[in-house]
């Protein structure tokens, strides 16, 4: 069962209605124990590393989501806001994140960027993908997502970059570590891209 991570960060109703586009039963949770059964677990955030944080803190997900990612080793996606707490730390706050992976989330650096490019990097933009294996077998010539975000992830393992995107430098869009994915972009808004993409991964993880 794909299960999604509801603790008022994100639209996971867009998510919801994506897997039933391409197939898939979804459940929405808004309490930590709903976890036990998923076989893949998905977390989309929007707004601030600080304030998620503190969401997840103050509704005892915490611990539930190492549980399921750590110890059970089973699937976790992370869409936007969702990818960047999965680092140990941001520029935008003081707390700590859940840091799945190593690395942290820092704002885009101006001074890399010319006066056109402005925060926060919004529209459509391409991915190169630094990670080759069969996730995009599907998608042929230029690969084309949906973004909306101020800060980017930082990864300290190079191996664990799965696509980048430029916008004025080259930063980390996508992450694959183990059994943890995180997305930069939003899927969800991304038409036949982030379709194609999602049906991918998951069935990788859940066949």
């Amino acid at each position: 069962m794909i299960k999604i991570v509801d603790c008022n960060l994100g639209n996971v109703k867009a998510v919801s209605n994506m897997l039933y586009s391409i197939g898939y039963d979804s459940e929405i949770i808004t309490e930590p124990n709903d976890i036990k059964g998923a076989s893949f677990l998905i977390l989309p955030g929007v707004g601030s590393f600080d304030h998620a944080m503190t969401n997840l803190e103050n509704r005892g997900w915490i611990d539930n989501l190492r549980i399921y990612a750590l110890d059970e080793r089973k699937p976790l996606l992370g869409i936007c806001l969702g990818m960047q707490i999965l680092t140990e730390k941001s520029e935008e706050g003081e707390k700590k994140g859940l840091g799945f992976v190593k690395g942290k989330t820092i704002s885009f650096d101006k001074s890399n960027m010319s006066k056109e490019e402005k925060i926060p990097h919004m529209g459509w933009n391409t991915i190169s993908v630094k990670k080759e294996n069969i996730l995009f077998k599907e998608i042929e010539g230029e690969k084309r997502f949906y973004f909306v975000h101020s800060y980017h992830v930082e990864l300290d393992n190079h191996e664990d970059i799965f696509t980048t995107t430029t916008y004025g430098y080259e930063f980390t869009s996508a992450l694959i570590h183990e059994n943890i994915i995180g997305m930069q972009f939003h899927p969800e808004k991304s038409h036949r891209f982030g379709f194609a993409l999602l049906s991918s991964i998951i069935g990788r993880f859940i066949q």
